[in-house]
């Protein structure tokens, strides 16, 4: 029997990412593949106290069926803590609470994307993204990137020349690659948006994840100063890489039109985000203890992409080449094949798992003209040791 499946299918592959976790059961392996926090990070004891509070509180709240919208009291809490980061007139009304920031992005493939529809997504970028938006049919336009973020000058004539739907990026500590958008840069951005009466997507998972100085502005908090901007902006958050993923709690802020199709489409998804979940991050964020998890968070994160990077410079030498990250999860670098190493990415991973240590190869992160000799390491969830003798493995599977 052939099952007759939807032609959409067609346009989509099983993640990389997930295949290669079927490799690491090897006894022993040191992984560098994850895109998810520590789970050491976790604030367990505060996330039961707010969980033990939402059903002493509103157990009928915390339990029972609740609006698509979201919890109102939580919409309220992500409003303060946007508010808190600069987006001063970001009100409760303005945002839906999401089932990740990546129901989000499909709720935006469903609003937005026709079979054919132009999108641009930066190259490289999250590999969902792509996945997600050629699910619904989307043309996706690369644009690169440097270590400063989107190239804004090739983001215009992409524009110009494509006028797509929507353009998506992560200006802050993309995933993949950790890059962070300049200020001059983010404005241009949103100027842009005006100009060409192009809706920019910004998500923001791992902005809060700042190793040293805080990084610019959100393009939200920053769309105050550009006129007309925040009528061309859809902003996703996410608790999910500072708090905990199992919560599911994310956000999006966006035009009020947008806004209305998106909660009806999310009615027809799963009526609404866990209730319980959302009380409990709700409680969470009124008990006032983000800021102590975020410092301890951002502490050892920090320390621990210092530890990579330096076992990288020392380890590998000349045959990678890198950008420090300023926050996030990720170093995002490129092999060189300098003294004849091997400059495929995808080789590299099959020698690098032979030797005990897993990575993902970068061209899945990319939808056009991938390069190959790129590659992504997670420093998030091994400690320094363990970073620092995996690297050594690394360079071992040279």
């Amino acid at each position: 029997m052939s099952i007759p499946f939807a032609q959409r299918l067609d346009n989509v592959e099983t993640s990389a990412i997930r295949e290669l976790f079927k490799l690491l059961g090897k006894p022993g392996i040191i992984s560098f593949a994850g895109g998810f926090p520590d789970s050491a990070m976790f604030d367990v004891d505060g996330i039961r106290e707010a969980a033990t509070k939402a059903l002493a509180d509103d157990p009928g709240a915390a339990l029972q069926y609740g609006a698509t919208e979201g919890h109102q009291p939580l919409r309220e809490q992500l409003a303060a803590f946007m508010q808190a980061k600069g987006a001063r007139d970001v009100a409760a009304d303005q945002l839906i609470v999401t089932t990740g920031s990546q129901q989000a992005l499909d709720l935006l493939g469903k609003c937005l994307v026709d079979p054919g529809s132009k999108a641009i997504v930066e190259g490289p970028t999250f590999l969902a993204t792509i996945q997600c938006f050629r699910l619904y049919g989307a043309d996706l336009v690369s644009v690169p990137i440097d270590g400063d973020g989107v190239q804004v000058d090739e983001l215009e004539r992409l524009i110009a020349q494509h006028k797509p739907k929507f353009v998506y990026l992560i200006p802050t500590f993309g995933n993949p690659s950790g890059a962070m958008l300049s200020l001059e840069r983010r404005k241009r951005v949103l100027e842009l948006a005006v100009q060409y009466q192009t809706l920019i997507v910004e998500d923001d998972p791992y902005g809060d994840l700042y190793f040293d100085a805080p990084p610019p502005p959100s393009l939200l908090a920053l769309s105050d100063q550009v006129p007309g901007s925040r009528d061309w902006l859809v902003h996703c958050g996410s608790l999910s890489k500072v708090l905990s993923p199992g919560l599911r709690v994310g956000w999006m802020v966006a035009p009020p039109d947008l806004l209305a199709r998106a909660v009806m489409c999310k009615q027809f998804s799963d009526a609404h985000t866990s209730t319980f979940a959302q009380a409990t991050a709700a409680q969470y964020l009124a008990a006032g203890r983000m800021p102590a998890t975020l410092a301890r968070v951002r502490q050892v994160y920090g320390a621990r992409a210092k530890a990579m990077g330096d076992a990288l410079r020392g380890d590998l030498g000349d045959a990678i080449e890198f950008v420090q990250p300023q926050g996030g999860l990720f170093v995002w670098a490129r092999l060189t094949g300098a003294g004849g190493k091997v400059k495929d990415g995808n080789e590299f991973a099959k020698r690098a798992i032979e030797q005990g240590v897993a990575f993902v190869p970068g061209a899945p992160f990319y939808c056009a003209h991938p390069d190959a000799s790129t590659l992504r390491l997670s420093f998030a969830t091994a400690d320094e040791a363990k970073i620092r003798e995996g690297i050594g493995r690394l360079a071992r599977a040279l």
